[in-house]
């Protein structure tokens, strides 16, 4: 399975089992297992070691504490659509832990920015003074 340019997953690395799917559907949902649980273990992978450690560090539920991804998919009929959908969230998933996020540079505020604020404060305050009571 291919992620990026860089990210290649083999398909022996992705365990799917077919579950009976959940909810309304009538005499198919009792008979036919069309959901799909894809398992992935991030440790065992061969993902980089930068992207397994993003990936352990996402909040999210689909992780599990021993660093096993769980999705489940029935949202269609058939089992190799509900297939397609779990890879895609799959990856997905993957495509998030994988990207860096650019490190914020820290700026200061022009010179002339400062004292523009510092002007229309004094400004602001001596039309407030010129409100009150005169003696």
């Amino acid at each position: 399975m291919k992620i990026s340019d860089r990210l290649n997953i083999p398909d022996h690395e992705i365990e799917f089992s077919a579950i009976r799917a959940q909810g309304a559907g009538g005499q198919n949902v009792n008979k036919v297992s069309t959901a799909i649980h894809l398992r992935f273990d991030i440790d065992a992978s061969s993902l980089p070691d930068s992207c397994k450690r993003r990936l352990l560090d996402l909040n999210d539920q689909r992780i599990s504490k021993d660093g096993v991804i769980i999705v489940k998919a029935q949202k269609y009929r058939s089992q190799e659509k509900n297939k397609e959908e779990a890879i895609n969230r799959l990856m997905e998933l993957i495509q998030i832990a994988s990207t860096i996020k650019k490190k914020r540079i820290k700026t200061k505020p022009r010179a002339s920015a400062t004292r523009k604020r510092l002007d229309k404060k004094t400004q602001r305050g001596q039309t407030k003074s010129l409100r009150g009571k005169i003696l």
